[in-house]
Order: C-alpha cells, then sequence, then structure tokens
C-alpha cells in the first residue's frame, strides 16, 4: 500500500503542476509575459529547491521533448496549410533555411571573437540559438491574430528553421575536430541528406495520411484523432530512420493535410491544438529541470548569455531579416515586426543538451548560455511583443472565444460545401452578398459575426472576421479567392 500511496503523491504533484501551468496562461495575459517562460524558471528553481529532481537523464529530456515537438511541428504545419503555404514558400524557405545558416554564423562569430571560443564550440552555440518558435509570441498575443503575410511568415519560417537547426547540429556533432574544409563537406553532405528525405517522406507521409483519412472510416469520432496522431509520428520515425529530418517530414505532412476535407477534420484539429498545448508545457518544463541555477554564477553564464541575447535581438536578428525581407511587398512595421520576433524556445534548449551529451568540452558552460539566452528572449523579448505590434501597426484581428457550437452531421461527404474567414482587404470584405462575384447556385447560408449568427440577406454587407459557410456550384477556389486578401 505505501507504493500505491507514493504513486497517488505524484500524481497529485504532476495535476497540480499541470493546473498551474494552465492557469499560468490568465497570468500571462495581464503580465505580458509569455507563459512558457513560468514553466521554464519554475521547473529550473524546483531543481535547486528539490535536488532529488536532478535524476531525470539527459536522454529522458531529449526523449520526451522530442515526442512534444513533433506534436508541437505537426499541428503548426496543419494550422498554416498548403493553401496559406503555397503563395509564401519562396519567403518562408529564404527565411527559414538562409536565415538560420545566417544567424547561426553571425553569433559563432560573436561567441568566438567576445566569448573566447574556438570556431567548433562557436559554432555549435550559434546552431542552438538560431531556430524561433513562434509559439511564444501568440501566447503574448493572447485572443489577437496575427493576418496578412506576416501570420503565415512567423510560424512557417520557425516551421522551417527547427528542422534546420536540428539537422545542422547533427552535421556539426557528426564530425571531429579536423581540418575546416572537411568539417564543412560531411556537416553539408549530412544536413542535405536530412533535408531531402526529410521533404520527400513529409510529401509522402502527408499524402498516405490524406488517402488514410478520407478514405478509410473507423468505428468511433474518438478514434480519428488518434489515428492522425499516430500517423504524425509514425512519419517522424520511418523518416529518422531512413536517416533522413523527422521533425522536418512531420511538419510537411502537415501543412498538406492542413486544407484537406476529412470526416472529423474541426475534431482532429481541436485535439492537436489542445495536445500542442500540453506538448509546450511539457517541453518547457522537462527542459528547466536540466539547469540547477547556482551554477550559473559561478561559471560566468548570466553575462555570457546576456551579451549573446543583446547582440542576438538588436544586431544579428535585424541585420538578417533586413537582408533577407527587403525584396518582399511587406509594410515597413511588418518587417521591425518580423525583425524584432524572432523569439527563442524549446528548441535551443534542446539543441543545447545535445551538446551536453555529445561530450564537447566546455558543453555545460555552451548550455548554460543557451538557456541564459532563451529566458532573456522568452521573458524581456515576448513582454514587448504586444507593444512592438501595436507601433508596428500589424495587421490582426480579435478572436473570440467561442465555447458553444451548433452544427449537424451527414453520413457521406457534403459536396460543395467550403466555410471561409473574410480577411481583411479581399473582395469580400465590406461588400454585400449580391455584390460578390459568385454565380446563382451558390448559396451564403451562415454567417458568424464575433460569435453571433447574422441574418443572411442579398444586402448583408460582410465585414473582415465573418465566417462564412457556403454552398457553391461554382469552382472553390474561385470562392476561397473572394474571401482571402489577394496580398497574403
Amino acid at each position: 500500500m505505501e507504493g500505491t500511496w507514493s504513486f497517488g503523491l505524484a500524481v497529485l504533484i504532476v495535476a497540480l503542476a499541470g493546473l498551474a501551468a494552465v492557469m499560468s496562461n490568465r497570468l500571462s495575459e495581464r503580465s505580458r509575459i509569455p507563459a512558457p517562460a513560468f514553466f521554464l524558471v519554475a521547473a529550473a528553481v524546483s531543481v535547486d529547491l528539490f535536488p532529488g529532481l536532478r535524476k531525470l537523464s539527459t536522454a529522458t529530456v531529449q526523449d520526451v521533448v522530442t515526442a512534444a515537438l513533433v506534436v508541437l511541428l505537426f499541428q503548426g504545419g496543419m494550422e498554416i496549410g498548403w493553401r496559406r503555404f503555397r503563395p509564401e514558400a519562396r519567403a518562408i524557405l529564404s527565411i527559414g533555411v538562409l536565415g538560420t545558416f545566417a544567424t547561426a554564423g553571425l553569433l559563432a562569430a560573436a561567441a568566438h571573437f567576445l566569448l573566447g571560443l574556438d570556431w567548433r564550440p562557436a559554432l555549435l552555440l550559434g546552431t542552438a540559438l538560431a531556430p524561433t518558435d513562434p509559439a511564444v509570441v501568440f501566447s503574448v498575443l493572447g485572443r489577437r491574430k496575427i493576418t496578412g503575410r506576416a501570420g503565415v511568415l512567423l510560424p512557417g519560417e520557425s516551421g522551417a528553421n527547427d528542422p534546420v537547426g536540428i539537422a545542422l547540429m547533427a552535421g556539426l556533432l557528426g564530425t571531429s575536430a579536423g581540418s575546416p574544409l572537411g568539417t564543412a563537406g560531411h556537416t553539408a553532405l549530412i544536413f542535405v541528406q536530412e533535408m531531402a528525405i526529410g521533404t520527400v517522406m513529409g510529401v509522402a507521409g502527408g499524402w498516405a495520411l490524406k488517402l488514410f483519412i478520407q478514405k478509410v472510416p473507423l468505428p468511433a469520432e474518438g478514434l480519428y484523432p488518434l489515428r492522425t496522431l499516430a500517423g504524425a509520428f509514425a512519419v517522424y520515425g520511418l523518416t529518422t530512420v531512413a536517416h533522413g529530418s523527422g521533425f522536418l517530414a512531420v511538419f510537411v505532412a502537415g501543412v498538406l493535410l492542413g486544407d484537406v476535407r476529412a470526416p472529423y477534420k474541426r475534431e482532429i484539429e481541436r485535439f492537436h491544438s489542445a495536445l500542442g498545448s500540453l506538448g509546450e508545457i511539457v517541453a518547457f518544463a522537462v527542459l528547466g529541470l536540466t539547469v540547477p541555477l547556482w551554477t550559473f554564477t559561478a561559471e560566468g553564464a548570466w553575462t555570457d548569455g546576456l551579451l549573446l541575447a543583446v547582440l542576438l535581438a538588436l544586431v544579428v536578428r535585424p541585420v538578417v531579416m533586413v537582408l533577407l525581407l527587403w525584396r518582399m511587398s511587406l509594410s515597413a512595421g511588418e518587417r521591425v515586426f518580423l525583425a524584432f520576433t524572432g523569439l527563442k524556445g524549446a528548441v535551443p534548449v534542446l539543441l543545447g543538451s545535445y551538446i551536453v551529451s555529445s561530450g564537447v568540452p566546455d558543453a555545460d558552460r555552451l548550455y548554460d548560455v543557451v538557456f541564459v539566452v532563451v529566458v532573456f528572449s522568452v521573458i524581456v523579448q515576448g513582454s514587448l511583443v504586444p507593444t512592438v505590434a501595436r507601433l508596428c501597426r500589424v495587421p490582426m484581428r480579435a478572436v473570440e472565444l467561442e465555447p458553444w457550437a451548433l452544427g449537424v452531421r451527414l453520413r457521406d461527404r457534403p459536396e460543395g460545401v467550403a466555410r471561409h474567414v473574410v480577411e481583411d482587404g479581399s473582395a469580400a470584405d465590406g461588400s454585400s452578398v449580391d455584390g460578390l462575384d459568385i454565380d446563382e447556385d451558390t448559396w451564403i447560408s451562415v454567417v458568424v459575426r464575433e460569435g453571433n449568427l447574422v441574418p443572411v440577406h442579398g444586402s448583408t454587407r460582410l465585414r473582415a472576421g465573418d465566417e462564412v459557410l457556403l454552398l457553391t456550384g461554382d469552382d472553390e477556389d474561385k470562392c476561397a479567392r473572394l474571401f482571402t486578401n489577394p496580398g497574403t
């Protein structure tokens, strides 16, 4: 019975920690400090207060965070969807791939000349700090959602640069200290291999999952989200076994599934959204357990980390983004906002743990520096995101909670039924229903505005943010373009 009591106590502690993590989002809304900061710092403080928590091995932490990242990247890809990703693919790949290399290189140079690190550990540190995390940005924006191109580029960049950063780190750790040319060649070979295999497997996996969820019925509603989740992990596992980037594969698969019409699609999306929130909590909390704060003063991690964090926020990130965004059709405010919001999250800390487990000299110092940079980015930069967004006049729309739903269930797939959100600046924005360029067989049946149903007449004027349900015999892509801002 003693074992049962101990297990019950452990369950109670974990449950209370989970409730505290969920409620921290309310505190985040008031304080403007991103919720992940509370998980990360609270876990790090707990390690000092309860030394028994240090028993968690680095390998276990990496496995847990890897599973959480699979969920987060797949859910992030689904949220973007192929329709939004396709017109921005070139820009996303530019800032996600070239931006990662440029950021890693500039940070490596700073670490070498300012911190006195040799080039190899400096490159490892720069690579660890290159990936970004849009979840931190969205957690402080609360119920405001970024629209326009910035709303696609920000999550798209992270979905691309997380796998790129992880693959680049794998290449660097897979080389021994030798000639710079040989090291660069081996790293490039591993990187290209992981990216190529990851892309191919992601496309194949997304296509296979699409057919699977559309063509194979299941006996119960609750099994549909579980099937999609298992499919995402299968894509990751197969790609990893094939020596490709499993993270890139699940992101690509998620993008391809984002706009797919399938049974219980809304339920699948809600399930993965909730699971993504849980994954974020788990990733930051577990990573926080790996850093005892008492070691920072002795190793000088605070000063080194703060120096790199300020340099990254005020020099490196803005320079890289200015060079990569200058030819893109973005407003000046959107450029400044994107340059500022390259916030760091769980992936840099995970990459830092790879450095530790690989046995690199002075690895503990590098890991502590990564942790300090992430904490600075999340707390200081993150708390300033709403202010910067307001000053830059970044286009946003309010997203109110809608706890009540009204709907119907159909046995067969409804042909010609589509749901769209009226985007600011689209042809439908400000247009009456009669004024839309649609054929006589298209019928707008439901309009939801700010959580309320709007009676639909020919004279009803649509507004940005309206949710529209329509039945159409017209080209569905043509109808979709009516509700989409042509500049996005």
